[in-house]
């Protein structure tokens, strides 16, 4: 006689929200000896279609390059680790600042994600954000600059 399984569908479904959230590809949790696993269908090379729809990505202000300032400069907010940045404590509320904000050294200007951990990245010094050269959910490298306060 099999056992049967009773999947608890609300917890699948706030998974698959969580995926959608995060960007993440796929996700698993155990309890008790019961795994579930949800992750988004992806299409394999030779599965793909002949044509494949591009993101449209609108900015107000270009994104400006990297090397176009120091990385040493004491304002550089530089990436501490690989992940995933966001510019409000949660989805829908404010951002931490804006560009133009007076900033005070140690204050919360972004959160990166790493590994389903929230990393606040704090002002470095006291001063005016200048320049903000990441958005909300955009993944991030390590050493990446992230923003400059003057």
């Amino acid at each position: 006689m099999s056992k049967k399984l009773n999947i608890d569908e609300s917890l699948v479904r706030r998974m698959s929200k969580l995926l959608d959230e995060t960007g993440l590809s796929e996700i698993e949790y155990e309890d008790n000896g019961t795994k579930i696993r949800v992750s988004k269908a992806t299409i394999k090379a030779e599965q793909s279609p002949s044509i494949i729809p591009q993101p449209t990505i609108t900015q107000e202000k270009p994104l400006l390059e990297e090397n176009e300032y120091d990385l040493n400069s004491q304002g550089s907010v530089l990436s501490p680790m690989v992940g995933t940045i966001y510019m409000s404590s949660a989805p829908g509320e404010p951002p931490f600042v804006q560009i133009g904000d007076s900033i005070k050294k140690g204050q919360t200007i972004l959160v990166v994600e790493a590994m389903k951990t929230f990393n606040e990245i704090v002002a470095p010094i006291s001063g005016k954000l200048s320049k903000l050269l990441v958005t909300d959910s955009q993944p991030v490298e390590f050493g990446e600059l992230l923003a400059i306060i003057e």
